[in-house]
């Protein structure tokens, strides 16, 4: 799932390739991609790309003067941009994983797509951003909030770090493979409770989350789109690498599964060499 490095470096690109290019159009493949219905989306024909932007996860592109088209690609969703368009025939509904199509004045534009088949790409065309359900109930950013406010989001709510720090509604821009990095950095249990972390964890915690984040938008603002994916699994840690060596220490990462997705970390660095059980209830390592 893009998160919030590759959702700033995607909005940069595209400040860079498409602002003030013209919208020659906006085509839908997907219907149930497109959340909204006033303003049309037909009503971005004509009208110029003014910037883009990051909301959290939420990309958000500005047409013309007061219009957005904001867009959560999901868990396998992406932006694909295409120098040339082959053909100018319509897209068919359900194009294959084309959700969107957006066309330039110069031919060029790009494809919001969805590999797959649970479809939960959504697209929003609205007049402001805060329309949109998901940028509304968004905490503060991950990159702007202070280390007191950092603290007092996280403990917040009563629960097991991991899940909180990828709340949204608690802290905006953080998902599974980042908070998996983030924690390893700051040495902590995925399943650390927010309760009884220190103020030293804590403060440890954000510096981590800081770190983290700037490097690894360091590292992918300038990059074209097509290779962001390659540049973020090049820079991971423990995330997406269960049985290799930790970068720091050499233990093996290890992974914990849930019914639908699975977070990493290194036993040595994290848990004090201990394992965590393998369901989503242990009560190892506090």
């Amino acid at each position: 799932m893009p998160e919030l490095p590759e959702v700033e470096a995607l909005a940069a690109f595209l400040r860079e390739r498409a602002a003030g290019h013209i919208i020659d159009r906006i085509e839908v493949s997907s219907l149930s991609a497109l959340k909204t219905f006033d303003p049309p989306i037909t009503a971005a024909a004509g009208q110029p790309i003014t910037g883009a932007s990051r909301h959290g996860k939420f990309l958000d592109i500005h047409v013309g003067e007061d219009l957005h088209l904001v867009t959560h690609l999901a868990r396998a969703g992406w932006l694909h941009y295409r120098d040339t368009f082959n053909a100018k025939t319509p897209l068919k509904p359900g194009s294959g994983p084309i959700a969107l199509r957006v066309r330039l004045d110069d031919e060029s534009g790009f494809d919001l797509t969805e590999a797959g088949t649970k479809k939960s790409l959504a697209a929003y065309f609205v007049t402001d951003p805060r329309l949109v359900p998901g940028v509304s109930r968004l905490g503060p950013d991950a990159l702007a909030v202070s280390e007191d406010e950092f603290a007092a989001a996280m403990r917040s709510r009563r629960g097991q770090i991991k899940g909180v720090l990828t709340d949204q509604t608690i802290l905006a821009g953080v998902g599974n493979a980042y908070s998996d990095e983030i924690l390893h950095a700051a040495k902590m249990s995925p399943f650390a409770l927010t309760n009884k972390i220190t103020d030293e964890a804590m403060a440890r915690l954000h510096a981590a989350m800081r770190t983290v984040l700037t490097d690894a938008v360091a590292r992918s603002v300038g990059q074209k789109a097509a290779t962001l994916k390659s540049e973020k699994r090049s820079g991971l840690a423990v995330h997406a690498r269960t049985g290799l060596p930790c970068p720091v220490c050499g233990d093996t990462v290890r992974e914990v599964s849930f019914a639908d997705t699975s977070l990493q970390y290194c036993p040595t660095c994290q848990t004090n060499g201990k394992p965590l059980a393998d369901r989503r209830l242990s009560k190892l390592v506090r």
